[in-house]
């Protein structure tokens, strides 16, 4: 390990994250697609059961981080579906990281998924959901998909104020569209609580998320390490409305 990964590995090893800081960061910031999803997961599996054998579904899983985390973690049978990353090049992926017989990729749409109803015992989705389920109709097709008493959750990036009409002019030099999908935690439980087919048992954010956003993007790009454009500028402008929200139901 050279030194420029050595000082990155310190300074992205959180107390808050114990599980993540175990991972080798060279690793995970060649893979990375934006904030860290093994953090995201970590922090849904705080207030998320997972137990060893379970099926779980990972929505919109990038290059497979959070699934390689659940599987690792928990030893759970995880089934990663990502749009654009072929499935095999996350196969690689996993085998690198010895989970091919925990982790099955898959590339799918989300909206159109080839599994059979009320297959899986969890469904999770980290800094994806928001891409494609900000109305009623999705949470309904995607609860199809789940066990009875079977849990859903997602972490997002979220706000703690929501965009009104005007957006602030502080981060109009970095706005763009998909942006109006970051919400409050109160946004999603009103949205979930739309169904009478979950119960909303968990919808708050995640301490030191702002912080720890910028925190992630700043050190990887300071290092040489982001491999995408990333979000500092649009962060600092921000000055801390931005941070993540973690969602968790229960089917009924």
């Amino acid at each position: 390990m050279n030194e420029t990964i050595a000082r990155v590995q310190q300074m992205l090893s959180l107390e808050q994250f114990p599980r993540s800081s175990a991972y080798d960061i060279e690793w995970v910031s060649e893979n990375e697609m934006g904030p860290n999803a093994m953090w995201l997961a970590e922090f849904l599996s705080e207030k998320m059961q997972f137990s060893k054998g379970m099926k779980v579904l990972d929505l919109g899983c990038g290059k497979g981080l959070s699934s390689v985390f659940l599987a690792k973690e928990f030893g759970v049978n995880v089934y990663s579906i990502d749009l654009w990353i072929h499935a095999t090049d996350n196969f690689l992926r996993i085998k690198e990281m010895e989970v091919e017989d925990l982790v099955t990729p898959i590339q799918a749409d989300a909206m159109k998924l080839p599994f059979a109803r009320g297959f899986f015992d969890a469904i999770v989705s980290l800094d994806a959901y928001h891409y494609f389920g900000t109305n009623e109709m999705y949470l309904e097709e995607i609860l199809s998909y789940l066990k009875p008493n079977g849990q859903i959750g997602i972490v997002v990036p979220s706000v703690l104020k929501e965009f009104q009409d005007e957006i602030p002019d502080s981060i109009k030099p970095y706005w763009e569209p998909y942006l109006y999908t970051h919400h409050t935690p109160e946004w999603w439980r009103k949205l979930w609580e739309h169904s009478d087919q979950v119960k909303v048992e968990v919808a708050d954010t995640m301490p030191n998320g702002y912080e720890n956003w910028l925190l992630w993007d700043k050190t990887l790009k300071d290092a040489g390490l982001l491999r995408r454009s990333g979000d500092v500028e649009m962060l600092l402008a921000d000055e801390g409305n931005f941070t993540f929200c973690r969602v968790i139901g229960t089917k009924i």
